[in-house]
């Protein structure tokens, strides 16, 4: 059959107005994306004026054939905004981006898989970062100290870490903020081997026992310690052996290589349910935190230069209300939800161990961003075990973190 030839007349078919605006929309949208050819007979709409016909208007030269041809060209182009949006990559799962861009903001995370921080992977994956109008680049650090160093150094522009390094390094002159709490626990938890020390009654107990804990000068190590000085053990009574890999522990641990451990869930749930541990002091709960240290004592957190805060207020108060919003998700997520947003890597090969982990330290995190009234004297308290007292005291708590953001994301979210 016959298509229609350029320049000869088969079949003309007259346009109504409604048709002669299909087409206009196609070749404006598209562009012409099949190819045809303005002298094919256009003459009216797109090409009016521009075309020689002999033909009245509203008629075209092609057949009934080429006429559908354009008409699946309308339609096609029409569509063709809808269907490359459904086809780009997904920056967000629920929160629309925003058109007020802020920029980027580069962070450093310090084992960002940890617990302690999965509010800023919510957030992040969430697409809440990018809803405030920020371009967040995550940088994961393993080794302890590697996060706060790139911070420090200028590589990024915040770090996620505990909130003590606020004071920490303030003592030697250095001046770092809390913008927004993450947890409120340290979710640490110390456990005596049901293997080796089947007649554990004491911490005393432990006097000549090999522990395990994430690193040397680690929190996990702090709270090791404190618990053992309070027990009357010194650091010359006790082994500690660093174990940077969760893996590596647990098998420490089982083999009875260590006899004690003092680490963060999913580790410590894994060896609960499997029987093999007997938990002493546990700060996944807020009760279990005040038994240990007498008070709330803030852990993870945002923290930047005191600088960066000062002369980036807008900057801060987004990457706060992004917090929020994902510590507030945090609040009512149920297991579904978690394992269709955090990465499958996080799981370690068992989702059903992480979301028991994941509901034995719900109340770990803070509901609002807050830093609670007594938790930086606490943390000060903490610190008097392992820092010169003297200096402690001359700290301005004030001066290690602010409310100010997360006072307005609390409203904001209703938190």
């Amino acid at each position: 059959m016959d298509t229609g030839t350029v320049g000869q007349h088969r079949d003309p078919v007259r346009l109504t107005p409604p048709a002669r605006l299909l087409l206009l929309i196609a070749f404006k949208l598209g562009g012409n994306p099949l190819g045809i050819r303005p002298d094919a007979g256009f003459c009216d709409g797109a090409y009016a004026g521009t075309l020689k016909t002999r033909y009245q208007r509203g008629c075209v030269m092609w057949s009934r054939r080429g006429w559908g041809r354009v008409c699946a060209s309308a339609m096609l182009t029409a569509g063709l905004p809808a269907v490359f949006a459904q086809s780009r990559p997904a920056t967000s799962v629920a929160a629309p981006v925003t058109r007020n861009t802020l920029g980027r903001v580069v962070m450093a995370v310090e084992n960002r898989s940890s617990f302690c921080y999965l509010p800023l992977t919510i957030a992040d994956r969430l697409g809440y970062f990018a809803a405030e109008g920020l371009d967040v680049q995550l940088r994961d650090f393993t080794e302890p100290g590697q996060a706060l160093q790139a911070m420090l150094s200028g590589a990024t522009h915040l770090v996620s870490g505990p909130y003590s390094h606020t004071i920490s390094l303030q003592m030697r002159g250095q001046s770092i903020r809390s913008i927004v709490l993450q947890g409120r626990t340290p979710q640490i938890v110390l456990g005596v081997s049901l293997q080796t020390m089947e007649h554990y009654r004491q911490l005393r107990d432990l006097r000549g026992r090999r522990i395990a804990v994430t690193a040397l000068g680690s929190a996990s190590h702090r709270i090791a310690r404190l618990l053992l000085t309070r027990a009357g053990l010194g650091p010359q009574d006790v082994t500690y052996q660093a174990f940077p890999s969760a893996s590596a522990a647990v098998a420490a641990f089982r083999s009875g290589q260590v006899d004690a451990i003092c680490y963060t869930d999913p580790v410590i749930t894994q060896l609960e349910q499997a029987g093999q541990l007997r938990v002493v002091a546990d700060t996944r709960t807020t009760r279990g935190n005040a038994d240990v240290f007498g008070g709330p004592l803030p852990a993870g957190c945002l923290s930047a230069s005191a600088d960066f805060v000062e002369n980036n207020p807008k900057h801060c108060q987004a990457i706060t209300d992004a917090m929020v919003h994902a510590l507030k998700w945090l609040q009512t997520a149920g297991p579904s939800d978690l394992i269709r947003i955090v990465p499958e890597t996080y799981f370690l090969g068992d989702r059903a161990l992480y979301l028991a982990a994941f509901s034995r330290a719900r109340e770990s995190w803070t509901p609002d961003g807050l830093m609670p009234e007594a938790g930086p004297q606490t943390t000060v308290r903490m610190l008097a075990h392992f820092d010169d007292a003297q200096m402690l005291q001359r700290v301005n708590l004030e001066r290690t973190f602010t409310n100010e953001f997360a006072q307005k994301s609390k409203a904001r979210f209703r938190a």
